[in-house]
């Protein structure tokens, strides 16, 4: 008797249950479940939508790094995390900052299309006195990329 066994093509489950959303080889693979962790989405929000929205965001950075990450991969860096930058907590401040970018972004997209904020018994505050607003989120990520890049958090032009 003889099993054969073949590679999946399915990635593998992580312990959360979602498997991470595979990348484009250079910017890192990313784990919705990790994102879901870091930056608190609204009670309610099925793990589905969280991963629909962590691609939207990755769909939204992708052109804005396109550039500098093929400068990076002309320069013999085959991954994000192999472009020289401090590490912090065992990661690459890069790896770091893109998935600041993409949590921040998923984020915003999850409570723009999610209003349906609690207006029961003492669910009946402003959602956004309580939270970040999607602009907030957004600003947020355009800091994350816009590091990424080397380029300072505001462009000043004088008109």
């Amino acid at each position: 008797m003889s099993l054969i066994c073949t590679p999946s093509i399915v990635p593998p489950l992580v312990a959360n249950g979602q498997a991470p959303i595979v990348n484009d080889g250079f910017l890192p693979d990313i784990d919705p479940d990790e994102i879901e962790a870091q930056v608190r989405f609204p009670s309610g929000v099925v793990p589905e939508r969280v991963r629909a929205a962590c691609i939207g965001a990755m769909l939204t950075i992708a052109p804005d790094l396109a550039l500098w990450s093929a400068v990076q991969v002309l320069a013999g860096y085959r991954t994000l995390a192999d472009v020289p930058a401090p590490k912090l907590d065992g990661k690459s401040r890069y790896v770091l900052l893109y998935e600041r970018a993409v949590g921040a972004h998923a984020k915003a997209e999850v409570i723009e299309r999610h209003r349906d904020v609690d207006q029961t018994g003492g669910g009946q505050r402003d959602a956004s006195a309580t939270d970040v607003t999607p602009d907030q989120l957004r600003r947020d990520a355009t800091h994350a990329i816009r590091q990424i890049l080397g380029r300072g958090a505001t462009t000043i032009d004088l008109i």
